[in-house]
């Protein structure tokens, strides 16, 4: 009888397919670090009132605390073989999977969009700096779209340079993300190196502090919050890559070596260029596109053009590629394979136009980062607690692709907890998306810390439900 849960993309990966050490699994976080959203993080941290050195250490911190979930996570992947909608099988059950599984694919999706605007927004921006359309008269819009044909056609052809590498499978992720680390850590350097001396020195670089600064406090939970919903998606499909490693010592120094310091690093080089630019061009440029425009030689925009390319693509085919292409596919293994949930991805990246999300760095913030960060906080409580505190992590690696076995059907029990832990954060959610203040305040206080009570609640409820079981895990 044909196995409906199984395809060669979700199958346990070969021990001779496991061929990523740490250093492969660094470079992928590099890849995926050194975009321009990291660039931009601390824009909206200074624009509240934060100094510069404020902004690095909450991206510092907030690394730091996602990492742990993320180590966690990676270290099923690793000792299974298994990608993350089959490990979310343990909890929520064969079928109650897809709720977890479509949840972060949604999201990576949106995602995706985002990062191919960011991507398209750049040929955009060379080409216009290159003389070869005029920004001044490109300013009729397409009906419903709302943004120009030619910002559109740039948006299109981004769009077609990531789904070549989507056709071409995991292998060329793992191929593009090793060359491109390097590259892009050594054009970041560059990037530094230039605002320094275009200011004369580090010292000029930053301007002094306010008299009387806003307090700290009560900008820095929200913000943190938001820097661990930045990658709160990675920290639940992370076995989509860790499933590769050779060893756990191989998940776990990579991914300590890779996340948290280029995190930091970029982000500290956004603000240190941003800086900088406020002295070479009389205001600050916070976004490394419209940087571009004002660099003048032909052979700097086109440098730079190669530049954001490589980082947009290394960003967005490991972040925004892999865990919904695996979600997709463990809808229907039999119809769809990674490659075809990769193709699903793209064209839904299409469809939800994220040039109406991303240009509002409010919006960013309040709504897409943390909103996020209040479902999928609660869905890696679930599996964490399920996979390290029920079953002590062993799992039955056949039943995990067998309807009838013990993780057959749906987990009622993970599903209520879902529900129970994403509830608080549902009225700040509501005031942040709408803009209004029709619940109480005290909802919008939770909603700053949507991450962390998702996840304690998570934790705590479901394993409170599975006391007990432990000696049947």
């Amino acid at each position: 009888m044909t196995n409906h849960l199984i395809n060669s993309d979700l199958a346990p990966t070969h021990p001779q397919s496991r061929t990523w050490s740490k250093w492969h699994l660094a470079a992928l976080w590099v890849g995926m670090s050194v975009c321009i959203p990291t660039y931009m993080l601390a824009a909206s941290m200074i624009e509240i009132g934060m100094t510069w050195w404020q902004s690095v250490l909450t991206v510092f911190i907030g690394n730091l605390i996602v990492l742990v979930p993320m180590i966690l996570m990676g270290h099923a992947g690793t000792k299974y073989g298994i990608p993350f909608p089959v490990l979310a099988r343990a909890s929520f059950g064969t079928s109650g999977a897809h709720i977890p599984a479509i949840a972060r694919s949604l999201v990576a999706c949106g995602w995706f969009g985002i990062q191919t605007w960011i991507g398209g927004l750049a040929i955009y921006q060379v080409i216009g700096t290159l003389g070869w359309i005029d920004f001044s008269a490109d300013t009729s819009t397409l009906p419903i779209l709302g943004i120009t044909a030619m910002q559109f056609t740039c948006f299109m052809a981004f769009w077609v340079l990531n789904f070549v590498i989507v056709l071409k499978g995991i292998n060329c992720i793992k191929w593009l993300e090793s060359w491109a680390a390097p590259f892009l850590i050594l054009m970041g350097l560059s990037l530094l190196i230039w605002a320094v001396v275009k200011v004369g020195g580090i010292s000029n670089m930053f301007p002094p502090a306010q008299d009387d600064p806003p307090a700290f406090w009560p900008m820095f939970f929200p913000q943190l919050t938001a820097m661990v919903g930045f990658w709160a998606t990675l920290s639940l499909n992370i076995p989509d890559f860790t499933r590769y490693c050779k060893t756990q010592k191989d998940q776990v120094v990579g991914q300590l070596i890779g996340l948290p310091t280029t995190m930091t690093l970029f982000s500290f080089i956004g603000i240190a260029v941003t800086s900088a630019t406020i002295v070479i061009y009389g205001k600050a440029i916070w976004d490394p596109i419209a940087l571009v425009g004002n660099l003048g030689s032909t052979t700097a925009v086109v440098v730079s053009l190669v530049v954001l390319t490589i980082a947009t693509l290394s960003t967005n085919i490991a972040a925004n590629v892999v865990s919904p292409a695996n979600g997709f596919s463990n809808l229907c293994p039999r119809l769809i394979s990674f490659r075809t949930g990769g193709i699903i991805t793209c064209f839904i990246g299409i469809l939800i136009m994220p040039w109406k999300l991303y240009n509002d760095l409010g919006d960013y913030i309040f709504i897409w980062l943390i909103g996020y960060s209040a479902l999928l906080g609660p869905i890696a409580g679930i599996m964490l607690c399920d996979y390290f505190i029920v079953r002590r992590t062993r799992l039955h690696s056949e039943d995990l692709y067998n309807q009838t076995g013990q993780y057959g059907g749906f987990r009622w029990k993970a599903v209520l907890v879902l529900i129970v832990a994403v509830a608080p954060n549902l009225p700040g959610f509501y005031n942040a998306a709408t803009h209004t203040s029709t619940f109480p305040a005290v909802f919008d206080q939770i909603y700053s810390y949507a991450w962390f009570i998702g996840i304690t609640i998570a934790v705590v409820l479901y394993a409170a439900l599975h006391r007990g079981e432990k000696q049947h895990a």
